[in-house]
């Protein structure tokens, strides 16, 4: 499919999407074009054609984040601006990486080795599945699980608070010790 295609099939709706999901901002037709040049760089690597409406309609959502990511604008404070020194805050974000690590010696091999290699190593799932000779879906299995070890394990001796943005902003060790799920 060549680009003027995409844009005669697809063109009305996805404007018509941007303007509903930017309350018909002044850029619409800005990302509106964005859409349609990510589109056409990577229809090459859309593998079934039936969820090509989806997959454009995803690209339009990222593309509205990209454009109003790039717009937001810091403020410069006037000179005048006495600032307020703040405490320093306790970096919990790294406290709780110690707290998982320790967590990881703890699991089964096979869930602490998929994890290791899959979040630590960078190695993908698909290089994972054919390092652990197992299928890409027990590959992609075996790091959800656990991923839920972890995080059950962690919530089990741990108090921990992120913001909106995944950001730990609370760490404490309750226990010692992760406690199993009682089932």
């Amino acid at each position: 499919m060549n680009l003027e295609q995409l844009w005669d099939e697809y063109h009305e709706h996805v404007r018509n999407f941007v303007l509903n999901k930017t309350n018909h901002h002044t850029d619409t037709e800005d990302i509106v074009q964005m859409t349609f040049m990510k589109a056409y760089e990577g229809i090459s690597r859309l593998q079934d054609e039936e969820k090509r409406r989806a997959w454009i309609f995803q690209i339009a959502r990222n593309s509205i984040v990209d454009h109003f990511r790039k717009e937001k604008k810091t403020e410069v404070l006037p000179d005048n601006v006495n600032m307020v020194e703040e405490e320093p805050v306790a970096d919990c974000n790294s406290e709780a990486a110690k707290g998982m690590m320790s967590i990881l010696t703890r699991m089964p091999d096979k869930y602490r080795e998929a994890l290791e290699l899959s979040e630590l190593q960078g190695m993908s799932q698909k290089q994972l599945s054919e390092h652990l000779n197992i299928s890409y879906s027990g590959a992609k299995s075996r790091v959800q699980r656990g991923r839920e070890l972890v995080k059950e394990m962690m919530t089990s001796c741990c108090a921990i608070e992120a913001d909106h943005y995944g950001n730990i902003v609370e760490y404490s060790v309750i226990h010692d010790e992760p406690k199993p799920k009682k089932k």
